[in-house]
């Protein structure tokens, strides 16, 4: 077990831009103490052999396949534009080529 100090969590404070009132750092200090225990215990594990992931749980994307469906209110849209051209919205050019 490593002794963290009050000088320790106020350097941590000030390398994550944090301001900490001299009374929060009594609070912090074992509590910091005690992440750094816990760290240490995870190095201790044995990881050779194991395969490497990202995640605990895999996540797996479910999607549905595209499919071009006709919609029922297209001439509705479309009438909707402030100028149509055939089956287009027209729009003010704004690119010059």
């Amino acid at each position: 077990m490593s002794h963290i100090s009050a000088d320790d969590v106020r350097k941590v404070a000030q390398l994550a831009r944090l301001e900490l009132p001299d009374e929060s750092i009594a609070t912090f200090t074992p509590q910091l103490e005690r992440i750094l225990d816990f760290v240490a215990q995870l190095e201790a594990i044995d990881t050779d052999g194991l395969p490497l992931t990202t995640r605990a749980v895999e996540v797996i994307n479910v999607t549905r396949e595209d499919s071009v469906t006709p919609t029922p209110v297209r001439e509705e849209l479309l009438d909707q534009a402030p100028q149509r051209e055939g089956d287009f919205f027209r729009v003010p050019r704004i690119l010059n080529s």
